[in-house]
């Protein structure tokens, strides 16, 4: 992983005790005045390398560390982390963007304030030795967990080849579930995310058709939160994406320690996570700022909500557009930048 940036414990606790608190292009930054009693953070996270470094966070006591109190939950079925964030049971959530503007078309108020990564391989339609080409899919059954990033990335492979949904026999299946059946030789191909790739590719023959690599920019994973305790507990957000690009500075510090305790998470050897590395980019606090900004490319968070609006739309994966005006909350991680 990249070196990110290191905080000394010092500036850890200048920075909860508010002090130096910076004004930035986008308002006030989040901080300052008299410290006060934190509100908690209920958060939830599940199985992506990009949002297992929330356990070493955890297990190094680096939330404390800036003061925070936050309930870390780890789901084993990421769509039931989105059904918590949605119900309320969270106050943030891992998860994607296109699956958070499913969330807004279903009346959810949600806000980005943090690119965690963007899938660069981790996300793949593996299929069986007898399919050569996207175009072998048709008619075949491919097994993926509706909804969720694995059924978009393998919308839009099947768009690229000139098909649709139609040309194919989805199973729905959760996402564990969808690998195994793959595996022991049920479906004919599966769309699912690391780690769950590494058990679809037990089956002799497998391979990946496509991924998240020939769609740049198509999967970015953000750290999301419910708009109204965003509204009422900007300090609490702002320490939390400290503590992320915390928690990613200790990590390239610590990497044989930290790689451990997120292998032991997502259940897989060492020596499989290691792998996981390289279809995961995460982003820095300025690749951060960089994405936030306006543009007319997938680079762009703003252009990229957009576009994944109009694509599930076409999809039939939501009725209509929603409105994304406030998606998008840039201070925390322009607050970052210093």
């Amino acid at each position: 992983m990249k070196r990110l940036r290191l905080l000394t414990l010092c500036l850890v606790l200048a920075l909860v005790a508010g002090c130096g608190s910076d004004d930035d292009a986008g308002g006030t930054a989040p901080g300052g005045g008299a410290a006060t009693e934190r509100a908690t953070i209920r958060l939830g996270f599940s199985a992506w390398p990009g949002w297992f470094p929330w356990q070493v966070a955890e297990e190094k006591g680096l939330f404390e560390a800036a003061g925070l109190d936050v309930e870390l939950t780890y789901f084993e079925s990421y769509t039931d982390s989105l059904n918590a964030l949605n119900a309320g049971r969270l106050d943030a959530n891992s998860q994607t963007l296109n699956d958070t503007i499913s969330s807004l078309a279903a009346g959810s108020d949600q806000v980005v304030v943090l690119t965690n990564d963007n899938s660069t391989g981790n996300d793949q339609v593996i299929v069986g030795p007898a399919i050569a080409s996207v175009a072998d899919l048709k008619g075949r059954s491919v097994g993926v967990e509706e909804g969720t990033v694995d059924h978009f990335l393998l919308l839009l492979g099947l768009a690229e080849a000139g098909l649709s949904s139609d040309d194919v026999t989805i199973q729905p299946l959760a996402t564990d579930a969808a690998a195994s059946a793959f595996a022991a030789g049920q479906l004919d191909a599966v769309g699912v995310f690391a780690p769950f790739t590494t058990k679809a590719l037990e089956r002799e023959g497998a391979k990946a058709l496509f991924t998240s690599a020939d769609f740049p920019g198509s999967i970015p994973d953000h750290l999301v939160l419910r708009g109204e305790f965003v509204e009422e507990n900007p300090e609490e957000v702002q320490a939390l994406v400290d503590v992320w690009f915390d928690t990613l500075a200790f990590i390239a510090q610590n990497a044989e320690e930290s790689v451990a305790i997120m292998a032991k998470r997502a259940g897989v050897t060492v020596e499989d996570y290691a792998e996981y590395d390289r279809g995961t980019t995460l982003f820095t606090v300025a690749d951060n700022v960089a994405a936030f900004a306006p543009g007319a490319t997938m680079a762009s968070l703003d252009f990229a909500a957009r576009s994944m609006a109009d694509f599930l739309v076409a999809a039939g994966l939501i009725d209509q557009a929603p409105d994304l005006a406030g998606l998008l909350d840039a201070r925390f991680v322009k607050a970052a930048d210093r």
